[in-house]
């Protein structure tokens, strides 16, 4: 199933402003972009209809655009195994949430399980919360661990637990 047959599914059961933004770059994956209010309706679609049935998240990541963008991104990489399809498909966060100590997003744990490790790394790297989350801890830092490595405002510690971090 070709990008531009996902994303006019997409655009027929949702409506044409479903998709923010799409994105076709030469030599690049091809992408979609939705609003985070769209997650969980437009990852269930994907999931369950018969015309595409993306049965296996392969990844999910982020990234962290800076100050002068102000944003994050959430990436999601689906593949249908029945049809030999792949699709991506992006949700823009604000950086610096107002009244929320980091940006957050809903889970998709229920949806693909393999979403849960992949959103306790995003959790831990990038400090994105995702709601509804099983078990959302960090996973490749230590619990008490200051700050979020991937972040581009991340300020490097200099002594964790009185020994001397050196990079």
């Amino acid at each position: 199933m070709a990008f531009n047959k996902t994303t006019l599914l997409l655009k027929v059961a949702f409506g044409e402003e479903i998709i923010v933004e799409a994105a076709q770059l030469d030599g690049l994956m091809p992408f979609a972009v939705i609003a985070k209010q769209n997650l969980l309706k437009v990852a269930e679609f994907l999931h369950s209809h018969t015309d595409c049935y993306f049965d296996y998240l392969a990844c999910v990541t982020a990234i962290d655009n800076g100050a002068e963008k102000n944003t994050l991104e959430v990436i999601y990489n689906l593949y249908s195994i029945p049809y030999d399809a792949k699709f991506c498909f992006k949700v823009k966060l604000d950086r610096n949430a107002e009244g929320q100590p980091m940006p957050e997003i809903e889970s998709v744990s229920h949806i693909w399980r393999t979403a849960n490790w992949h959103e306790r790394e995003i959790f831990d790297l990038y400090g994105i919360k995702f709601l509804n989350h099983p078990d959302l801890r960090r996973i490749l830092m230590p619990a008490d661990w200051e700050g979020h490595p991937l972040r581009k405002d991340y300020q490097l510690q200099k002594y964790y637990h009185q020994i001397k971090v050196e990079y």
